[in-house]
């Protein structure tokens, strides 16, 4: 038999109404929803549950709105028994990965990543960030195109390898508009300008990762029940302070999704478990490989029935 990794989703995948079927029908998933109330002072489920979009799109809600559904979904899994032998998580995600890991409480990630929303928004002004997804570049040549373009004097990177052809780059907006304009020269058939509200996992983030640097010593990190592969390294980490200090790094670095799947898959793991709104990573790991095993938990019935 072959390992299991459970996965969580990052900013992107949120829904209306996400986490609504278990909050209704199992008290422990309800606990969830309402201790996320109670931690940030104000009726999060609500928003989670009725909208309005545009507002639940806003990072600062969108970052406690996600990691509160995975971990909703991820208590109505508890029933069926299966631990896994890995958890990740895609930016965002790593927080609900290292809830299931046991290293941080619900409590706590749901506080934290309410900062964090709050301190990217912050980091740039408005107006001044951007990002867009590559498609079909080559990753090799995208960062040399970066390289150029920012030694020019409009800093631009890799801020996302997601899987083999979809690249994101962030920057700031002259530097990611040339990308655009030149992503034939990397191999790329176009690039698509993304609605956000900065320049996530890029340099211009360095004041946001102090800032959260600050709240996470503030917090205790417990080793983890299982390896977390993390976004900054793709490879496991056990040990809570190498956890936490790779949480900063992770406000201003690219997260490594493709390395991160490729490593697992490499020791093992054929089953991925997607735990909260959405099917994003499923799509990006089965362009990974699509021989895995890939299963979605998004709502009461897959949470009842697993597989």
């Amino acid at each position: 038999m072959g390992k299991i990794a459970f996965v969580f989703p990052g900013q992107g995948a949120q829904a209306v109404g996400m986490g609504k079927d278990v909050y209704e029908a199992l008290p422990q998933s309800r606990a969830v929803f309402e201790k996320g109330d109670e931690v940030l002072g104000f009726p999060l489920s609500k928003l989670i549950f009725e909208g309005p979009e545009s507002e639940l799109k806003q990072t600062v809600n969108t970052q406690p709105a996600l990691v509160t559904a995975s971990v909703a979904y991820l208590e109505a899994l508890q029933h069926l028994g299966v631990t896994p032998d890995y958890v990740a998580g895609h930016s965002l995600g790593e927080y609900s990965a290292l809830v299931a890991a046991g290293v941080l409480s619900y409590e706590d990630a749901v506080r934290l990543v309410r900062l964090r929303g709050q301190f990217m928004e912050e980091a740039v002004p408005g107006g001044q960030g951007a990002m867009a997804a590559t498609l079909g570049a080559d990753r090799a040549a995208l960062t040399e195109l970066c390289r150029s373009i920012s030694e020019a004097g409009n800093s631009v990177e890799l801020a996302n390898v997601n899987c083999p052809g979809q690249i994101v780059v962030s920057g700031t907006v002259a530097g990611v508009n040339e990308v655009v304009q030149r992503v034939k020269e990397a191999g790329g058939k176009r690039a698509i300008p993304l609605e956000v509200s900065g320049p996530f996992h890029s340099s211009l983030m360095k004041e946001a990762a102090e800032q959260l640097a600050a709240e996470l010593q503030k917090v205790t990190f417990n080793t983890p029940v299982m390896p977390v592969i993390v976004n900054v390294t793709a490879a496991p980490v056990t040990d809570p302070e190498e956890i936490r200090n790779l949480l900063v790094a992770q406000v201003f670095s690219p997260v490594l999704w493709q390395d991160s799947v490729e490593w697992l898959i490499a020791d093992g793991v054929d089953t991925f478990v997607e735990i909260g709104s959405g099917s994003v990573l499923a799509g990006l790991i089965r362009k990974i490989d699509k021989n895995v095993k890939l299963v979605n938990i998004n709502s009461l019935e897959s949470a009842q029935t697993g597989w």
